[in-house]
């Protein structure tokens, strides 16, 4: 078993395959890391291989209301005792080591060339990496959440239970 592992991600908002993944990684690990990318709006920039990552339509939480949300998806998931979310500005990698450190076994689940250049950087930086292919006719899109959030549509079924309520006090 590998002492700490380390997924990276937006969650805008976490839901369900967020939680997949981090239960697979800590099956494997002691410790999650939490790493939330695009923190604040500051670290975001546009992304050749990612057209909206950085708008802002596409990030409406702030980084204190994505980790409540973790913080409780992770909670009932059972793993509170077990991980540690932090900030993780993917656009000064200079920093990186200070909030993951370099020892942290990176998982990174690719479905696009945007996480396969993410799993590329990583490793440029020094981490080990392990990507796990995602199959992208089955991935659920944050964005479609988000879309379901603004519009009324059925976004509950799509996001760990335990945030459900934290998102409705979340909505305007």
């Amino acid at each position: 078993m590998r002492l700490l592992g380390c997924v990276t991600g937006r969650f805008q908002p976490v839901h369900d395959q967020h939680l997949e993944l981090f239960e697979l990684v800590a099956a494997e690990c002691e410790h999650l890391v939490v790493a939330v990318t695009n923190p604040d709006s500051g670290a975001r920039r546009e992304e050749p291989t990612s057209a909206h990552r950085h708008t802002p339509e596409a990030n409406p939480f702030t980084y204190f209301e994505r980790a409540r949300l973790l913080t409780v998806a992770l909670e009932a998931a059972g793993l509170g005792g077990r991980m540690t979310i932090v900030p993780f500005d993917l656009t000064r990698p200079e920093v990186w080591t200070q909030y993951v450190p370099r020892h942290a076994h990176q998982y990174v689940r690719a479905f696009s060339a945007w996480e396969r250049d993410k799993a590329g950087r990583l490793a440029a930086a020094g981490y080990e990496v392990t990507v796990i292919d995602g199959d992208p006719a089955t991935k659920l899109h944050a964005a479609d959440v988000r879309a379901c959030l603004r519009d009324g549509g059925d976004w509950a079924s799509a996001v760990p239970a335990a945030t459900v309520p934290v998102l409705k006090a979340l909505q305007p």
